[in-house]
């Protein structure tokens, strides 16, 4: 009645309280022989009597993040135990929860170590949004719009789940739920691509009796594609690292993502192919080995917070001296700044990515790789680039299929440039001007739109004013000139000859018939070292152009005999349109 009030401060305070039992009698909690509890009903049963006056339960409740936000002492038991405990955990180094929490958790817990340390509860802060469906649509029961976890966990596993909410958008934002990306980003993407690896460095290490113990192969004596990919490796380690130390996670997986699929799968290991397949167990195969061995623990291990099972199976598998008993235990390693190659790295990103715009151009006239171009021209702004790209000038032709690679000063000679104005832009920017400043767009020579595109500004005269126009004021216009196709991306230019002559397209149905054979040899089961005899019938043009290419077809399919026959013995197969009947035969 008095309105008086004190708090209880402790289990042992409450223990001093009286007990009111079913009749109203009071007696001492101790004595009472009820478990102490600190919810309701049993708190609304202890009662204090101090000079003459009752004491009970308010019936107000304090926020209930109050409970939550005490969780930094609470769980320690602090201040009554734990204390040397508490100061060392606390404040925390990192929390995380949804973006629902700001006003909850987060700001609780600030509020009440304010009031009692007068500092922060925590010194880093991970938000994540809401989960949306792949409409845009908040997730809700009633509009039938919600994912069940165990469902989705049986269907694509957790490991697949977590890396798609991870690194498909940054996680403080909005996130659209699409099991299709699982499936292709991750699953058919990430996963198989690491997974593919390590399953074709096992298989020919097995083969080969590579140990984890055999005598390190030094850098200096390695080739070149694995000082790149060690180079890469230790760059990405460090561009990981860095983001993990930011918090920024979905950074951090797209980085290990793109070095896995691009660097790794599709670049090292298809282009190092045949270091594993020869016979000889040489100093450079080893190397090769222990340069993919490096490569896979590390990636395993960068991968492990997200994908923890993954990692663990393969490293684990690759870990067969049992130095490490799970990666989990393993503090990431940091880069060496010295296996770094800054130039090697630029001269190999280039190469893959005039190699990608190349692969459009050929889609683009639905011409398959296995069939040989005569020439590309690589437009070159400088002494320095065209020696760099001459270093990997054989990678290029190579993975093009092309037999030459001729340089240009510029691309002036290869595609046409104009520009447009984009009229939404520049009619807010130049009201009345407008049209004279199109005008002037529309004038502008190849030489200024390339001057544009390099420097994002160029000057306009506009009678006795000169404007200044950004490139956003303008949509370039490219035309390719006659027998080639063009494409640019990166600040590097690609110019495809697409004519085909007589021995080209001999060569092309060569390589097309090693690749119906391999297929086969898959197909039919045979081991990877399985040599093979070959017999085919065919039109004397067919005949013609397998002799030619002799030597390459029987290096590529392991062939002890490539003979032509006179009656078919085999299966038909369709090469480039024309019919072959192939009899093949394990020796």
């Amino acid at each position: 009645e008095s309105k008086e009030m004190f708090a209880i401060g402790s289990i042992a305070e409450l223990r001093t309280g009286l007990y009111e039992r079913e009749d109203g009698t009071l007696i001492p909690v101790e004595e009472s022989g009820v478990e102490i509890d600190l919810h309701r009903p049993f708190v609304d049963k202890v009662v204090f009597v101090r000079d003459g006056k009752t004491f009970r339960r308010t019936r107000e409740v304090v926020d209930v993040w109050f409970d939550s936000g005490s969780v930094p002492f609470a769980q320690f038991h602090y201040p009554f135990e734990n204390v040397e405990l508490f100061e060392k955990a606390f404040p925390a180094d990192f929390i995380a929860e949804g973006i629902d929490q700001t006003r909850g958790w987060f700001y609780t817990m600030h509020n009440i170590s304010t009031a009692l340390f007068d500092k922060p509860a925590y010194k880093s802060v991970v938000v994540n949004d809401l989960l949306l469906d792949k409409k845009g649509q908040k997730m809700s029961k009633s509009k039938g719009n919600t994912v069940e976890p165990f469902e989705v966990m049986d269907k694509f596993g957790s490991d697949a789940v977590r890396w798609f909410l991870m690194a498909s958008s940054p996680v403080h934002k909005p996130k659209l739920w699409n099991e299709e990306d699982i499936a292709k980003t991750v699953l058919a993407d990430l996963f198989r691509s690491f997974t593919n690896t390590y399953e074709f460095f096992a298989m020919y290490a097995n083969l080969d009796g590579y140990l984890a113990s055999d005598p390190i192969v030094p850098m200096e004596k390695r080739a070149e594609i694995d000082l790149w990919i060690i180079s890469r490796l230790n760059t990405v380690m460090r561009e990981h690292m860095t983001a993990m130390d930011e918090f920024d996670i979905t950074k951090a997986c797209r980085f290990v993502q793109e070095f896995v699929v691009e660097d790794v799968s599709n670049w090292y290991v298809r282009r190092n192919r045949r270091r594993f397949w020869k016979g000889e167990y040489d100093e450079d195969k080893r190397a090769a080995y222990q340069t993919l061995h490096t490569v896979l623990i590390r990636v395993s291990e960068m991968i492990a917070p997200v994908a923890p099972f993954l990692s663990e199976s393969i490293f684990l598998r690759l870990n067969s001296n049992k130095e490490h008993f799970t990666v989990h235990c393993i503090i990431l390693q940091s880069c060496d700044e010295g296996l770094i190659n800054v130039d090697l790295e630029r001269r190999m990103w280039q190469a893959q990515h005039i190699v990608s715009l190349a692969r459009s151009l050929r889609e683009k006239a639905k011409i398959k790789t296995r069939q040989p171009l005569r020439r590309i021209l690589l437009p070159v702004d400088s002494p320095a680039m065209r020696r760099q790209l001459q270093s990997v000038e054989d990678i290029i032709k190579e993975e093009i299929n092309v037999k030459e690679i001729e340089y240009v000063s510029d691309d002036t000679n290869i595609v046409r440039r104009s520009a447009k104005p984009n009229f939404k832009i520049i009619g807010r920017k130049y009201g009345d001007a407008t049209q004279a400043v199109a005008q002037a767009i529309k004038s502008l020579t190849h030489d200024q739109v390339r001057k544009l595109e390099q420097s994002s500004v160029f000057g306009l005269s506009i009678g006795e004013n000169t404007l200044q126009i950004d490139f956003e004021d303008v949509e370039i216009v490219s035309e390719d000139i006659e027998g080639w196709l063009v494409a640019s991306d990166g600040g590097l230019t690609v110019a495809l000859d697409t004519e085909l002559d007589e021995t080209l397209l001999r060569e092309g149905l060569a390589r097309e018939f090693v690749s119906k054979v391999q297929k086969f040899r898959k197909d039919s089961g045979f081991e990877v070292t399985d040599r093979i005899s070959i017999r085919f019938v065919s039109d004397d043009d067919t005949a013609s152009a397998l002799e030619t290419m002799r030597t390459y077809i029987v290096m590529e399919t392991l062939t002890e005999t490539l003979e032509r026959g006179e009656q078919p013995e085999g299966v038909d197969l369709e090469i480039n349109g024309r019919q072959v009947n192939v009899r093949i035969m394990r020796v």
